[in-house]
């Protein structure tokens, strides 16, 4: 018996424009719903480096305002030292003076503005009356 030769199916080897079609259909899908899960992660990257901004700055401003606190409570009682050394000082050229340093001074109060007095206005004058010349 002699050995019988298949053909194999034509069409299934054969790319037609129909299959053309469709890969490029699927291609079409698959980058579209590639760019808006892309899009998707880029939006949660930009959120979560806004989010860390934030808390590096909160942690900034925290360490900024410790440092000054620090800062103050220091130098605090040193200006205090310093003024009543000043004061002290002073006091005897002050009793020279007839100036009274005995009793620490009150501290300045903020005055109110004072009232806006209401503004006068002069009338204009009138011109003086022109006397006729005889010719």
């Amino acid at each position: 018996m002699a050995a019988v030769k298949r053909k194999k199916p034509v069409a299934a080897n054969e790319t037609t424009l129909r299959h053309l079609w469709l890969a490029g259909l699927g291609l079409a899908v698959i980058a579209r719903r590639e760019a808006l899960a892309g899009a998707g992660r880029a939006a949660g990257r930009v959120e979560a480096l806004q989010q860390r901004v934030r808390d590096l700055a909160s942690d900034a401003r925290s360490n900024v305002r410790g440092g000054i606190e620090n800062v103050r409570d220091q130098v605090e009682p040193k200006v205090i030292k310093f003024s009543a050394d000043v004061e002290a000082r002073l006091a005897p050229v002050l009793d020279k003076l007839g100036l009274k340093s005995g009793k620490p001074r009150s501290q300045r109060k903020s005055r109110k503005p004072a009232a806006k007095k209401p503004v006068s206005r002069r009338t204009a004058r009138k011109p003086a009356a022109r006397r006729s010349r005889k010719a």
